[in-house]
């Protein structure tokens, strides 16, 4: 993994985040290279010239983006406007939850991204899967390539603190359809729209909104509901795993980095205070979680395990997991695969150091574990050989 910061886990692995997506070295370099001495200040001062910093080069590219988009070189601003929304989104993370700034830095990342998919014409289409109450799960669906009217598709939700435009600058969406299999990309509750701006808190009991977004394709023409299946990275581990293990429908199920005991992962994050994924780990999962004290959001942390359900399972499963991740033990992972007694086909592959991708959901080369996820997923769902 890139080591830019000093001593700073949570900055290095947001850097690569975004870096190993769409993010060009030299807007970062020049918008962060004043900060690196701010990492031996591990602080709120320090983490809010980091956020500034990302800030400006989200700024600095959008305007470029607008100079663009004025000239009438729409795909180009469209690049640009797809980085900015990056860029954007790396602030925002880092932000405290309550901070006046951090709801006008999100609605930036969701003004750039649009901006983004429009110019480029993308195949990417915003959809809301309804969820009870009158609430929504706000989503993007990606149809796959190919002539097959009805595709297989995947439900990609997310971990403790992505968004859903994130997950689509991966490339992972691109790669499947490219395979013939669309993604429906979810902010799940806890996460993106759904935390942001309608106020769904994480909860244990994930498999109700993977069923949600299950009852909507079942009723998509270009859909095939007998091949749908389920995906998630970081804390969507657990979520991936849970809901396959819950609800029958679907087909297969990737883990894109373990999760098997959430709280045993919280509480050394917390023990250690170096590998977290963000700067304010507490207050930033009291806030994801709705909980109103740390012990609080810590008790509803330790009931997010896989412990007792795995054998539940009967599709296949793929796990991937990094060699040298720093948040989540590898032993995670292999308990997931060893519990996991039933899966028809069930796999671990784990990312070693001289491979790449070994850091936490291979942060480090997003390519090598994506490209491995997509070639399972299109040939466990059936995708046509030409393009699995």
């Amino acid at each position: 993994m890139l080591e830019y910061f000093e001593n700073m886990y949570p900055w290095n692995l947001a850097t690569n985040m975004i870096l190993t997506a769409n993010g060009q070295l030299s807007e970062f370099d020049d918008a962060l290279r004043s900060v690196r001495s701010a990492a031996f200040r591990d602080g709120e001062e320090a983490n809010a010239a980091f956020c500034r910093g990302w800030r400006s080069a989200a700024e600095r590219v959008e305007g470029l983006a607008k100079a663009d988009e004025a000239r009438g070189n729409l795909r180009a601003a469209g690049g640009k406007y797809a980085r900015a929304a990056n860029y954007y989104f790396s602030a925002e993370r880092q932000t405290p939850a309550g901070h006046p700034e951090r709801m006008s830095l999100y609605r930036a990342t969701l003004r750039a991204f649009a901006k983004s998919i429009e110019l480029r014409r993308e195949p990417c289409e915003r959809v809301a899967i309804p969820f009870g109450d009158g609430t929504s799960l706000p989503s993007l669906f990606i149809p796959g390539q190919g002539q097959a009217q009805r595709k297989p598709c995947m439900v990609h939700f997310d971990g403790m603190d992505g968004i859903k435009e994130w997950l689509y600058s991966t490339g992972i969406a691109q790669e499947l359809a490219a395979r013939g299999v669309s993604t429906l990309i979810v902010d799940d509750p806890g996460v993106g729209e759904a935390l942001r701006l309608q106020g769904l808190k994480r909860v244990v009991e994930v498999e109700g909104a993977a069923s949600a977004c299950v009852d909507w394709l079942e009723k998509q023409a270009n859909v095939d509901p007998d091949r749908i299946g389920m995906m998630a990275l970081s804390l969507g581990g657990f979520s991936a795993m849970r809901s396959v293990a819950f609800e029958p429908r679907f087909r297969c199920g990737v883990a894109w980095g373990a999760m098997y005991d959430f709280g045993a992962v919280a509480r050394s994050i917390v023990a250690d205070g170096k590998h977290r994924s963000v700067h304010n780990f507490l207050e930033h999962l009291r806030w994801v979680t709705g909980a109103l004290s740390d012990e609080e959001a810590m008790a509803l942390a330790n009931r997010m395990t896989l412990n007792g359900i795995l054998d539940r399972i009967a599709c296949p499963i793929l796990i991937v997991h990094g060699e040298n991740d720093r948040q989540v033990p590898l032993e995670a992972a292999k308990r997931t695969y060893a519990e996991a007694v039933n899966s028809v086909g069930r796999e671990l592959k784990v990312h070693s150091i001289a491979e790449g991708g070994s850091e936490h959901c291979s942060v480090d080369n997003l390519g090598v574990t994506i490209d491995y996820m997509a070639h399972w997923i299109a040939r466990t769902l059936g995708a046509p050989e030409e393009l699995a």
